[in-house]
């Protein structure tokens, strides 16, 4: 045999024996962490696949339709970089439906939305501030809301888990200010043995009743100590009475609970009148909706901040409604107005098929996660995420991630570990379901892409074996 024959076949050993080796199998830590927790190993799939690789390095139940709770949102965050662009953002804009003169509008003013998720508090008062700078002081009429960019039909906020007032089952809306959330902020006031809450954003269709005794008692799933009594009066413009029972464990610390306790008209309502009185403004008028006028230029237009941004609140800290914000828009891209959840879709196969990333199992409801019909497969979006690592806006995609303890959902994942900060995970969890997705560099430097997904009524408690899949994977040699 020749030297360059003998050469060759050294070389070819060498190169196989560096390939990631492919295993159907968990491994041992992982497979005792879930035997730990009343977990079978048929409830979880894995998909672990090296960065510019052939071959994934473990697949384990990975063709199987799972449930991947907020996981979801690394589908829509991804199809929204790509088909919207990082610099991408919503506007909303005023109309003046009426004569201004001498800055007093004999008429209605009109807030026309299109799907902004951050119109928040910040910057529904900035838009406030430049109206009346422009030179509006004094509105006659009315405020009228313009929700027809999204043609969505009326959800039932109670349908998916029975708990109407919880901030994350708000659903989307054209025009939504601040999610529609009402801060109540629990600090402790140990020396007096009592509970101060302020309430954000305060307005006049808020009572609040605080009945709350602190204790000495662990902080451990502090909302479950607390009885909330929500009574909300339809008949007189939505006015809501919160009353707080029950214990709070001063070891809490500050908390705030975060309630949805009004629909739009009159969340809006009340936060405008608060905050055009604060700038000096005048208006007595009442809210409805109603169309804005197609023939009128906008008096005041409000742009969001870019996409970039607002991917980071959805997947950092697992935003529902800014990412069902996101999705439904997804659905315009072609000029096709207004959104609905079927053109949104569309939109999203379509990407996926172009990006040869189609799949018979997927199942897709709202692109937030919060939802009980929502499938996909470890490989399929193993595949996925190893597109997004080779796209023009993976920087933006990788950034959008929580950092494995260090922000986000990940913050007290494995803290002071050797993986601290190797990793950007996204991770997600309903009653039965827990998951997570992302990238991790291990201890070599080699990048992976890491999924795990359990569907199971003990999915609570696998998080130990999750955090030991991401260290086996770290360590590996």
């Amino acid at each position: 045999m020749s030297p360059f024959k003998l050469a060759a076949i050294l070389c070819f050993i060498l190169n196989t024996q560096a390939l990631p080796v492919f295993s159907q199998d968990l491994p041992d830590t992982v497979k005792q962490a879930l035997n730990q927790n009343g977990i079978p190993e048929s409830a979880a799939s894995i998909y672990i696949h090296e960065i510019n690789t052939t071959n994934p390095i473990i697949a384990f139940n990975s063709d199987k339709p799972m449930n991947p709770a907020s996981v979801m949102k690394l589908i829509t965050t991804f199809a929204g970089l790509e088909l919207l662009g990082p610099a991408f953002t919503w506007k909303t804009e005023i109309y003046t439906n009426g004569v201004l003169k001498e800055g007093k509008l004999q008429g209605d003013l009109i807030i026309k939305g299109y799907g902004d998720p951050r119109l928040n508090l910040e910057n529904f008062w900035l838009l406030i501030r430049r109206l009346y700078q422009k030179g509006l002081h004094e509105i006659t009429g009315d405020l009228i809301l313009d929700n027809s960019y999204f043609n969505i039909s009326i959800e039932n906020p109670a349908a998916f888990d029975n708990k109407p007032y919880r901030s994350y089952n708000t659903p989307p809306e054209a025009h939504l200010v601040n999610y529609r959330a009402t801060e109540l902020r629990i600090i402790p006031k140990p020396e007096n043995n009592s509970a101060r809450i302020i309430i954000n954003p305060q307005t006049e269709f808020i009572t609040l009743n605080n009945n709350l005794k602190l204790t000495k008692s662990k902080c451990i799933e502090w909302r479950d100590t607390l009885d909330t009594i929500i009574d909300v009066d339809t008949e007189n413009n939505h006015h809501a009475t919160v009353t707080l029972n029950g214990d709070y464990p001063i070891a809490c610390g500050e908390k705030s609970l975060l309630l949805s306790l009004h629909n739009s008209q009159t969340y809006t309502l009340g936060l405008f009148k608060k905050l055009w009185k604060q700038q000096g403004g005048v208006f007595n008028g009442k809210v409805r909706t109603g169309i804005a006028p197609d023939e009128k230029l906008p008096y005041e237009i409000h742009q969001s901040p870019p996409l970039t941004e607002i991917i980071r609140d959805i997947n950092k800290y697992s935003n529902n409604t800014a990412a069902r914000q996101l999705y439904l828009t997804l659905g315009t891209v072609s000029g096709n107005k207004p959104a609905t959840l079927n053109k949104s879709n569309n939109a999203v196969r379509q990407w996926l098929k172009s990006k040869e990333l189609a799949s018979p199992e997927f199942e897709i409801e709202n692109g937030s996660g919060l939802s009980r019909n929502e499938r996909i497969s470890t490989r399929h979006l193993g595949k996925l995420l190893l597109k997004a690592f080779q796209s023009s806006v993976m920087p933006e995609f990788v950034s959008s991630l929580p950092i494995l303890a260090v922000d986000g959902t990940m913050k007290k994942r494995l803290t002071g570990t050797d993986v601290t900060g190797r990793a950007h995970i996204k991770t997600g969890s309903l009653n039965g379901v827990k998951a997570m997705a992302g990238y991790i560099l291990d201890k070599s430097g080699k990048r992976m892409a890491i999924i795990f997904l359990v569907n199971h009524i003990n999915s609570s408690k696998a998080q130990f074996a999750m955090d030991k899949l991401l260290q086996w994977v770290y360590q590996r040699p």
